[in-house]
């Protein structure tokens, strides 16, 4: 199921593309959104849903914080942060708001070229750490 639901998620954030949402704003709202909270949980009927269900959840929910753009990240991009964020969160336990405020997507541009190759675990490791010498900054 775990693996799943990080491909999901994947899918997900690369059908955001394909609807013009302005991928920044995308990921952020949904990273702080009800949806992410609910595939967070234990259980719930969310993380049986399709990512067209869960996309159409994400623009009921947050609509108007959400914008159009004609120039938004690569498909593989934004495929890469989804499943990253999900994967993130069985790895470690973390939930998506606490996951986002560690590796932003802006973090998560920065990186995706050096870190997109490397297992999931170790390129969560490297954002972790760019978190925790921020932090010390």
């Amino acid at each position: 199921m775990d693996a799943k639901l990080c491909d999901i998620q994947g899918r997900l954030f690369k059908l955001s593309v394909d609807a013009g949402y302005k991928s920044e704003d995308f990921v952020r709202e949904f990273m702080r959104s009800n949806v992410a909270r609910y595939l967070d949980s234990v259980y719930n009927r969310m993380q049986w849903a399709g990512e067209e269900y869960l996309l159409e959840e994400i623009a009921d929910e947050c609509g108007t914080k959400i914008g159009k753009t004609d120039k938004p990240l690569s498909k593989d991009m934004m495929f890469w942060i989804g499943y990253i964020y999900r994967y993130w969160h069985f790895y470690k336990g973390e939930e998506s708001k606490k996951i986002y405020r560690q590796a932003p997507v802006e973090t998560m541009k920065t990186n995706y070229l050096m870190f997109h190759t490397l297992s999931p675990e170790l390129a969560i490791d490297d954002l972790i750490e760019i978190h925790e010498q921020k932090k010390k900054k």
